[in-house]
């Protein structure tokens, strides 16, 4: 973290890890890089993980950010966990429909409706 600061606000809830971005626009590559490697440290040797991203404060999201989220699905699977996403504003969410990663994806409206039935 070049400032110190992390990206990412992490807490637990009902055995559920729920993480949401502290910055509104994931745009830059230092930036992913470093969300990358928060979530790599969070889910390193941990498994049947459930893992919640919650993109409640994001306005706008790079394709670089699409590619850190497709190695976290993978990192989560591989480690027998359950990843699921929610808030995706509609300008984002229209994003994931054209590359066809809302299929990929775990995706609810909210938080709440992601947690229920993890």
């Amino acid at each position: 973290m070049a400032n110190g600061r992390s990206h990412l606000t992490i807490r637990d809830s009902d055995g559920v890890t729920v993480v949401q971005f502290s910055d509104r626009k994931i745009l830059e590559e230092l930036s992913i890089a470093e969300i990358g490697e928060e979530f790599a440290k969070l889910i390193d040797g941990r498994s049947a993980m459930k893992l919640l991203v919650s993109f409640k404060n994001v306005d706008h999201l790079s394709s670089a950010a699409l590619g850190m989220l497709i190695t976290l699905n993978k990192r989560v699977s591989e480690a027998k966990g359950k990843l699921r996403l929610s808030d995706i504003s509609p300008q984002i969410y229209e994003v994931f429909k054209i590359t066809r990663l809302n299929r990929l994806f775990d995706i609810h409206d909210t938080a709440d409706a992601a947690m229920s039935g993890f």
